[in-house]
């Protein structure tokens, strides 16, 4: 029976139509379509228990599953036929029940509203669908493939009985002057897996003599490395660029991956550790993302000179940074120096993952992915990327130590390698101190020896 047979009447038609939206079936059992409706009730309620199950018992594992692009790929699925099932029960509804084809004012009305509601229902489903493609875009171009382990290895343990993971964090800088791309932010992050607590070794550009590994790197540099010719100081922040160029020195490592490699290996015997993974930030690219975000707000201590030609100035206070004061920000050294840069670039990058808030990345999305793709690279593979997550959420609730090499701690001209390696041993043997208590927990010639996730961003 249609609304034809039944001659409802506009308001009814409009209500019937509205509620079938909300509940699928109600206008099937108001034109007495009983089983139909019935079984369409049941459809909707089963639909709605699974949406809600996976947003409520697995909440957890959400964001773990949304760096799977099997899981994204499946999503992008889902919604697509819960969005195409909705519409087509909107419009059968819609036929049921419209006003008699005499009522052509009622029919128009009522039409237009099934198709507002078809349009409200695939709208949000698109713009879901393309966040999912723009995420799964991401991952496949930032995160390699490799291989992947067998599922229950990996579900049993991703860290293949590591106790903590090293990962290398780098800041790189480049200019049309200068060629190539220095690693003027070299940063260490040692994780305990199980409970997430986390010590920051930062290592200053300037680090001069450093040994490089064993096999061509050393037998090229016996007594630590000392740049690419008469012209180059042969600091740290080198190494990673001249891998790239001299291929030899690390034998069977493709282009790209030359300069990670040996600045990995390079600084994990600096410290006595093994760096397992690497990520870098180009602070050009760095720029974007925060113009993307609408901007980063930071407390300056005292006012900061940027600009080649020292045409800009950042006053003292809190203020919303633009992409390019932010780039000065953490590159300016005009009145201070290397190490006041450091902690300022750790401060900038502990502001924006404060400040990339679940609305600010939604808003802006798209703009973020495509600026992320240009400004990160990693070395991280996709299988490991779940594990990576869950330990995010294990750090984001556990203390955070850090402890910089920067004078007087050690002389960057003539390290003392023994004491660095000794410092990083004793640092991650000791017990930290409760949070009621905090202590400096191992010497440092900045106020960051130990402090909690929730990090300040009075960056001086």
């Amino acid at each position: 029976m249609t609304g034809e047979d039944r001659r409802f009447g506009l308001g009814a038609s409009i209500a019937l139509t509205l509620a079938s939206t909300v509940l699928w079936g109600v206008a099937h059992l108001a034109t007495e379509r009983r089983k139909t409706g019935l079984a369409l009730m049941a459809a909707y309620v089963l639909t709605l228990a699974g949406v809600l199950t996976v947003f409520t018992a697995f909440s957890a594992n959400l964001l773990s599953l949304a760096v799977q692009p099997r899981w994204l790929t499946w999503l992008t699925v889902a919604l697509v036929v819960i969005a195409l099932a909705w519409t087509g029960v909107i419009l059968w509804s819609f036929l049921l029940v419209r006003p008699a084809r005499s009522d052509s004012v009622g029919r128009f009305l009522t039409a237009t509203l099934a198709v507002a509601l078809c349009a409200l229902v695939l709208a949000p489903t698109a713009y879901a669908t393309r966040l999912a493609y723009v995420s799964r875009d991401v991952v496949n171009s930032l995160f390699a493939t490799g291989d992947t382990p067998n599922a229950p290895v990996l579900a049993q343990d991703p860290w293949n009985g590591a106790q903590r993971v090293n990962f290398l964090l780098l800041g790189g800088d480049s200019a049309p002057s200068r060629p190539g791309v220095r690693t003027d932010s070299m940063t260490v992050a040692s994780v305990d897996v199980e409970t997430g607590e986390s010590v920051l070794f930062g290592l200053p550009r300037n680090l001069q003599n450093v040994p490089l590994p064993e096999g061509p790197a050393r037998a090229r540099f016996p007594s630590g490395f000392s740049g690419a010719g008469p012209g180059t100081p042969g600091l740290l922040n080198e190494v990673f660029q001249y891998a790239e160029d001299n291929p030899d020195v690390v034998p069977g490592v493709e282009k790209g991956k030359r300069g990670p490699t040996l600045l990995k290996q390079t600084i994990g015997d600096l410290l006595g550790l093994r760096v397992d993974h690497y990520a870098m930030v180009d602070m050009k690219g760095f720029a974007e993302i925060v113009d993307a975000m609408g901007g980063v707000q930071v407390t300056i201590k005292e006012p900061i000179v940027y600009g080649r030609r020292r045409e800009g100035l950042l006053p003292a206070g809190t203020r919303r940074l633009s992409g390019e004061e932010a780039l000065w920000y953490g590159r300016s050294r005009t009145d201070s120096d290397d190490y006041v840069r450091m902690g300022r670039q750790k401060c900038l990058l502990n502001a924006v993952a404060r400040q990339a808030d679940p609305m600010t990345v939604l808003n802006s999305f798209e703009s973020l992915a495509a600026a992320t793709k240009r400004a990160i690279s990693t070395d991280l593979p996709q299988h490991l990327l779940p594990a990576v997550v869950d330990l995010s959420q294990k750090v984001k609730d556990a203390r955070i130590r850090s402890l910089n090499f920067v004078p007087p701690l050690i002389s960057t001209a003539d390290p003392d390698w023994y004491e660095i390696r000794r410092k990083v041993e004793d640092t991650l043997n000791e017990r930290p101190a409760p949070r009621t208590a905090p202590a400096r927990t191992t010497p440092s010639p900045t106020p960051e020896a130990d402090t909690p996730t929730s990090l300040d961003t009075a960056c001086g």
